[in-house]
């Protein structure tokens, strides 16, 4: 039955449109989610406080953080789940300074957090490099029994690691009872920020050998390592290998660190022909990278076809 045609609200009506809402949650429909809160509110039930924190938590779902605010603000029942979906949506945003703060005010408030809240408040931490406070949540993990969590763990990885405590993210690693493509991608990040590159290399080797599954961040980590180290072999082989032996279809991302790679290595009419032969939306990362390696290696013509393109473009 289409909302639109439900005309008055009957008995079961909340528990419908609190499954629309859900629908709306999962599949993230800012068009759908509009039209059940008009019609919430045409039935004058949208003040009902369970239909109120599934509202606040769809449009937080929707990335609509001014509406969910708004609806958080006059919502009376103010649960666990609801918090969290406030911290989640603005921690998937990278707005971690707003995602902190209503975890502040969610302890203020004196709400007990779950399972769930501490990734995201982690995610934030790791942004903000706030290592203080990365312990801190470190040690709820520990005190609330999630450490056996794998969301909970790769988190701490992740956030240790932007914070240049490898030692802490490598213990975590070590001590997980179970670990997921993500744990190794998330350890790989912080030893290539940190510019430990046969830390990197060794991590991907040991994927490779266990046939783990192996996505795109994992792959730019790769990449950007052999490209700063200039290895410009290691770099070929795993980018020829992406499509057919990782499943993963190369990206703007990996092409930037190959024409980089490539150019740094003086080898910028190859780097030319790959960048020239993409069938993807480029970037400026991407030609500056190119234009950087021909000022470096006096490569004139190269610069002047890129020039061309963009003139041509225009």
């Amino acid at each position: 039955m289409h909302i639109l045609l439900l005309m008055h609200a009957r008995p079961g009506t909340i528990p419908l449109f609190a499954s629309l809402l859900d629908e709306c949650i999962s599949t993230k429909s800012l068009q759908k989610l509009k039209q059940i809160h008009a019609k919430t509110i045409l039935l004058n039930i949208s003040s009902h406080s369970f239909l109120r924190t599934k509202l606040v938590a769809a449009y937080a779902s929707c990335s609509q953080m001014h509406e969910a605010h708004t609806l958080f603000f006059f919502t009376s029942r103010q649960p666990t789940f609801l918090y969290n979906s406030l911290i989640r949506a603005h921690s998937a945003l990278n707005q971690s300074s707003q995602s902190l703060a209503i975890f502040h005010h969610m302890l203020i408030a004196q709400k007990p957090f779950d399972i769930f809240t501490l990734p995201p408040v982690l995610k934030s931490c790791s942004h903000l490099s706030d290592l203080a406070l990365g312990r801190q949540l470190h040690g709820a993990v520990l005190v609330n029994g999630y450490s056996s969590d794998l969301a909970n763990n790769n988190s701490l990885i992740c956030m240790y690691g932007k914070c240049g405590e490898l030692e802490c993210a490598k213990k975590v690693f070590d001590e997980m009872p179970v670990r997921s493509y993500v744990s190794w991608s998330a350890l790989m990040v912080g030893y290539e920020k940190f510019g430990m590159a046969l830390e990197v290399l060794a991590l991907f080797e040991k994927m490779v050998e266990m046939r783990m599954e192996v996505d795109d961040v994992t792959l730019t980590t790769v990449l950007t390592t052999c490209s700063r180290e200039g290895m410009v072999e290691k770099g070929k082989e795993v980018f020829e290998k992406m499509e057919e032996r990782f499943g993963v279809k190369p990206k703007l991302e990996h092409y930037t660190c190959m024409v980089d790679m490539l150019g740094k290595a003086g080898l910028v009419e190859e780097a030319e022909e790959l960048a020239m032969g993409m069938e993807l939306e480029t970037d400026m990362a991407l030609w500056n990278a190119l234009l950087a390696a021909c000022r470096v290696h006096g490569k004139v013509e190269v610069a002047e076809r890129v020039e061309r393109r963009f003139v041509g473009r225009a």
